[in-house]
């Protein structure tokens, strides 16, 4: 994946996509940062964590340009998450991730609320990257209640 997004950076570079060359960018100086600041290696994982980053801030904007009635942000903000997400693994859909929820809840046997953390715990470490945890988040609130 890391050679993948080198490689469309110098595409866009040639084809003189300007927006996709300025979102490749920004995700190329995150990971720099991560590599610097937490010496963190670069490869896969990384990215993928520096995308879902990305991608979460960029929905954050979203929701702030329409309470703004921002259209012109808003559709830009849009083609950039099309960009990064070429950078995620592929992601899961409802029912598989509702199906590996059902699997946690198996395993950790959940009574309550107050197990939320134990139940997001697993979660992350099956799920991050492959789908949007806040989503799961919310899948998870909704069964413990």
């Amino acid at each position: 994946m890391v050679e993948k997004l080198k490689a469309d950076m110098v595409e866009a570079m040639k084809n003189k996509e300007k927006d996709k060359l300025t979102v490749i960018r920004m995700v190329k100086a995150a990971m720099d940062q991560e590599h610097i600041d937490r010496k963190k290696e670069i490869n896969d994982e990384l990215l993928v964590e520096v995308v879902s980053r990305q991608i979460k801030m960029r929905r954050e904007s979203i929701l702030e340009f329409e309470k703004g009635n921002r259209e012109d942000l808003i559709e830009k903000t849009k083609s950039e998450i099309t960009i990064l997400e070429a950078y995620l693994p592929e992601q899961l859909s409802d029912e598989e991730v509702s199906a590996i929820i059902d699997e946690i809840f198996a395993e950790v046997k959940p009574e309550s609320q107050k197990d939320m953390g134990k139940v997001m715990k697993e979660a992350t470490a099956k799920l991050k990257g492959k789908t949007d945890m806040k989503k799961v988040s919310e899948m998870i609130k909704n069964r413990l209640s």
